[in-house]
């Protein structure tokens, strides 16, 4: 049975992809495994933002400017001659509810929310089965472990990738690909502010996590690193929570 000599974080010759890399979590993420040695392709729509990653970086990330659901990317993916790691990050969110949820609401979340990650990690699988190794990293939430008024869609939505994650580590454990989830609670993002602004919604959600504040992005990218790195080695069909608590409760 091999086993890496050395457990590190040290990512040196993995390629790694990332989506919704120009802002938050995503933003976090594709630093923190550049950061790690790890040669990394940021993908989101935004080529401002991606621009600005890239000189951060200097030089360590590679961006494509493009639309995760367009067919075309899962087609890029498949083209690599290598890839080590996914972070399938992408998603958005629209609180309301259920009964105010329209067709078009639902639609553009099973299409980014859950087509678009299923595509992408499928396509990622391809690639990582031909060299029998890999890491593909869903970015879920806290939401797709339990339920939230006015989240219906969203918390299906996550609930669905946490179910994907556990069957692709199965099917894809004996080619050396492992799968596995980060399930964060609100993390403070460019996406999150406006809901913080309103006093009442903000005490409530620190009234759940024991840990008493929200979290940052850097802290789900240090648990995206350690599954992307050889000291997750064993680690396959999980779902690591980055929720100060919220969910032992």
């Amino acid at each position: 049975m091999s086993q890496p000599n050395t457990p590190t974080l040290d990512l040196s010759g993995k390629i790694a992809i990332v989506t919704g890399a120009s802002k938050g979590i995503g933003r976090s993420c594709a630093l923190s495994l550049a950061a790690c040695g790890a040669h990394v392709i940021a993908v989101a729509r935004n080529v401002e933002d991606l621009d600005a990653l890239a000189a951060e970086s200097a030089g360590t990330i590679e961006t494509w400017a493009l639309d995760v659901t367009d067919s075309s990317f899962p087609k890029r993916i498949r083209d690599l001659p290598q890839l080590d790691i996914l972070v399938n990050n992408v998603g958005t969110n629209k609180p309301m509810p259920i009964t105010d949820v329209s067709e078009e609401t639902l639609d553009l979340m099973l299409n980014l929310n859950v087509r678009a990650a299923f595509l992408s990690a499928q396509a990622a699988a391809d690639v990582m089965q031909r060299a029998k190794r890999g890491s593909i990293i869903n970015i879920t939430s806290q939401m797709g472990h339990i339920g939230a008024a006015n989240r219906t869609v969203y918390c299906m939505t996550k609930h669905a990738i946490e179910g994907l994650t556990k069957a692709m580590a199965v099917e894809l454990a004996p080619n050396g690909v492992r799968v596995n989830s980060v399930a964060p609670t609100f993390i403070s993002t460019p996406m999150t502010a406006p809901m913080f602004e309103n006093p009442e919604f903000y005490a409530e959600v620190i009234s759940k996590i024991p840990m008493d504040r929200v979290g940052n992005t850097q802290e789900v990218a240090n648990a995206v690193t350690y599954l992307a790195s050889d000291l997750a080695s064993l680690t396959t069909g999980d779902s690591l929570k980055v929720d100060g608590g919220w969910t032992a409760q």
